[in-house]
């Protein structure tokens, strides 16, 4: 299968209350960087807690994600059982938050200002 990274512009919708950050509504649209691994199946990276937090599109408990700086390895072994698809191989998954971690790691070397 090729994996392909695709990108969209994701404003952060982290809602700040004084010290309080709260959880963006994540689902299957709330994404800047998409691979997708099926039809049904992709690995996401979104903003989140003013990172890029990476995970499946679908999942069946809402919100299991990691920081993009974790490595490829243990994001997929906390976000695996969402895969939702036996089909879907562990060595894709694991190429696919890499294309994600890449891509991130452009972006904000392109724009270190906004890379707080």
């Amino acid at each position: 299968m090729e994996l392909e990274l695709e990108r969209k512009e994701q404003s952060d919708t982290t809602a700040i209350t004084g010290s309080v950050a709260m959880t963006p509504l994540i689902d299957k649209g709330y994404w800047s960087y998409r691979v997708k691994l099926s039809a049904h199946q992709a690995i996401v990276g979104f903003p989140k807690f003013f990172t890029i937090g990476i995970g499946f599109a679908v999942e069946d408990d809402w919100n299991t994600n990691r920081p993009y700086t974790t490595s490829a390895e243990e994001i997929y072994e906390h976000i695996k059982h969402n895969k939702g698809d036996a089909s879907i191989k562990k060595i894709n998954c694991i190429k696919a938050i890499r294309l994600v971690q890449d891509a991130v790691r452009q972006d904000r070397a392109a724009a270190p200002e906004s890379a707080a």
